[in-house]
């Protein structure tokens, strides 16, 4: 892990605009590149407020983004899209709407299937509209990547694109957007942004080039969440976050997240548990788990979130449990509605995305993971 001469290719958004009261140069940019015919990807809140984004031409707005979107979702969108041309597409929401509009820029007017694309590399030729991205959320970093996922509604599996062609041109990142944001909703989405970070740190594929983003990825974290949980309209607090997020984006194309998302995931395909919730639910006891492979960066990441006591597992579960509950996170799975019945259909459906356990410095095994949904329980 880390290896400083492993090879890796970064890639990031060919213009990222950020700071507080940017989301308005969209428009202009926009104007500049001659795009007349905008459809917008968003969520019933986020589409009251598209003025913000100074767009002008034809606005087509899709307000229909539902939390851990399903292939269904997609097809009302492509349906919709079908109808429009549009020559420009913008993701304007969390990580859900910023998907969809990734999707919808490569499979609109395709002859390819949301199935044909599935996997890595699979989307067959360049995308013939414009893609912007504007995150309202601190949390998925998606305004930076290339990947997309949506839930098969049969099989309660993600199903994961990724594609150079989903590379959004413009990245615009306001953070003033996530003033209204509730503090539960903050809270876990930040910590969200921070497992991203965290994932990629003690990643098998960890890289030093990406290192750098990661643990100041977390640092930012430890340093600004609780602020803007107490206070939503704390403009630095904000920023901080939104770097945060935008850095755990960073980390997400070249190394990717790990053994805490894979858990997560069945949370939210089976339960519908809110995907910031789910991550910030299992991040403790995955970094525990974690530890003993990895020490040297588990006490670095504990330290970057101000806090002490990584000298063995349990005091890593401690402090880093403690760090989510003083944010008012829900950190049961009993909380969140999750029957006890469910944990070994859970860990059978966790331990089968390999794509991520893959990564995991520390094998996870079933019986590992049925042991980690126990004790969240």
């Amino acid at each position: 892990m880390s290896s400083l001469h492993a090879p890796i290719t970064i890639i990031r958004p060919q213009i990222i605009e950020f700071g507080v009261g940017v989301a308005e140069r969209l428009g202009k940019w926009a104007s500049d590149q001659g795009f007349r015919r905008t459809l917008v990807v968003s969520d019933a809140f986020n589409a009251s407020r598209v003025n913000v984004l100074g767009l002008k031409g034809d606005i087509t707005i899709f307000a229909e983004v539902r939390p851990e979107p399903d292939m269904h979702n997609l097809e009302r969108l492509l349906e919709v899209a079908s109808g429009v041309d549009a020559d420009l597409v913008v993701g304007f929401g969390g990580g859900s709407a910023m998907d969809l509009a990734k999707l919808t820029a490569v499979l609109a007017g395709s002859r390819q299937s949301l199935r044909d694309v599935v996997g890595p590399n699979k989307v067959a030729s360049r995308r013939k509209v414009g893609l912007a991205q504007v995150p309202t959320t601190s949390g998925t970093g998606s305004e930076a990547g290339i990947r997309a996922l949506v839930t098969d509604p049969e099989t309660q599996a993600k199903l994961a694109v990724e594609s150079i062609h989903m590379l959004a041109d413009i990245a615009v990142i306001d953070p003033s957007l996530t003033f209204t944001v509730p503090a539960a909703t903050t809270a876990a989405t930040g910590v969200d942004a921070m497992a991203h970070c965290v994932e990629a740190f003690t990643n098998r594929k960890a890289h030093p080039l990406i290192d750098l983003y990661a643990i100041e990825g977390v640092r930012l974290v430890g340093r600004f969440l609780a602020r803007a949980v107490a206070d939503g309209t704390d403009a630095e607090a904000r920023a901080g976050l939104s770097l945060a997020s935008l850095y755990g984006g960073f980390c997400l194309g070249p190394v990717n997240t790990a053994g805490g998302h894979a858990l997560a995931y069945p949370l939210g395909t089976r339960w519908h548990v809110a995907h910031g919730a789910a991550n910030a639910l299992i991040f403790p006891h995955v970094l525990a788990f974690n530890a003993p492979a990895v020490p040297g960066k588990t006490q670095a990441i504990v330290s970057a979130l101000g806090l002490s006591g990584a000298s063995s597992q349990d005091a890593v579960f401690d402090a880093t449990h403690g760090f989510c509950r003083a944010l008012g996170i829900e950190m049961r799975l009993s909380g969140v509605g999750v029957p006890e019945s469910d944990l070994e259909t859970m860990a059978s459906d966790a331990f089968a995305i390999r794509r991520l356990l893959d990564n995991n410095p520390r094998d996870l095994s079933e019986a590992d993971i049925l042991a980690i949904y126990e004790a969240a329980y």
